[in-house]
């Protein structure tokens, strides 16, 4: 995939990375998380032959740190295989058919507005519009949003304009021009353009969230599994009463593959 100063860096390398960083590819477009992986373990490398200069391997506590890394390795093998690996794709798409077959589509309007001062101005722009003029025309020569070119605002869904205009709009018939709509930033003289329902996503754009929740779910039920079938005696008592206080609050444990943040 990659050299770093005479070392290779190989596929199964961004494996490991990826099984390392977890949920954070989500975050990512599909088509950018391989290379952000690799970009991860050309760093990784950087910092690794850096610290090898400066002697770090030597130091007293670096055998510890190894063993850590060691039971961290153990770790990421058994949840690749026992958690994140027990979840199929087919399941996030049984997941994903279930929730579309329930969801109704929501509308979308496409709009064209005039903003003016008064109802008297909106009354006047509407009796212009009725008499045949074009409606980009007299928003140019009239409106006070300059943003909205023309008058146009494009598609919206409920709940992204105000009150009173979305009430307006989506009860007006194509074609059709409202009567004066008042806002707080003025009077509103609206025309619907086009209704359409909203596209819903795909199964492949929302499939890695899925298949990150089931994950999810698997660790908690693996993680409580294990938790009860060990014997956990904490020592510290500080420690000790400060989980106890964080189970009375019905604070959960981390799950295994939740990252720290930096504050932590």
């Amino acid at each position: 995939m990659a050299r770093v100063d005479g070392v290779d860096i190989k596929q199964s390398d961004l494996d490991f990375a990826a099984s390392e960083v977890g949920p954070r590819l989500g975050n990512y477009r599909p088509e950018d998380r391989k290379r952000v992986l690799l970009q991860f373990v050309i760093e990784n490398e950087l910092m690794a032959a850096a610290g090898k200069k400066e002697n770090l391997d030597q130091t007293d506590n670096f055998d510890a740190r190894v063993k850590y890394h060691q039971r961290r390795a153990l770790r990421d093998a058994y949840f690749d295989a026992s958690i994140s690996g027990a979840v199929e794709e087919a399941d996030a798409k049984k997941i994903y058919e279930d929730k579309i077959a329930k969801t109704k589509p929501e509308q979308e309007v496409h709009a064209r507005h005039i903003l003016v001062g008064t109802e008297d101005e909106a009354k006047k722009v509407k009796e212009r519009l009725e008499k045949g003029e074009d409606f980009a025309a007299v928003a140019k020569e009239t409106s006070k949003d300059t943003n909205a070119e023309g008058g146009d605002l494009g598609f919206f869904s409920r709940g992204q304009m105000l009150k009173p205009f979305e009430e307006a709009a989506f009860a007006l018939d194509v074609g059709k021009i409202s009567d004066p709509v008042q806002t707080q930033f003025g009077w509103h003289i609206i025309k619907v353009e086009e209704k359409r329902d909203q596209k819903l996503p795909s199964f492949d754009e929302v499939k890695e969230a899925i298949k990150t929740q089931l994950v999810a779910q698997k660790a908690q039920a693996v993680v409580t599994d294990l938790r009860n079938g060990a014997e956990i005696e904490i020592v510290d008592p500080d420690i000790k009463r400060s989980m106890d206080d964080a189970a009375m609050r019905g604070e959960a444990p981390p799950l295994p593959d939740e990252e720290f943040d930096e504050d932590h």
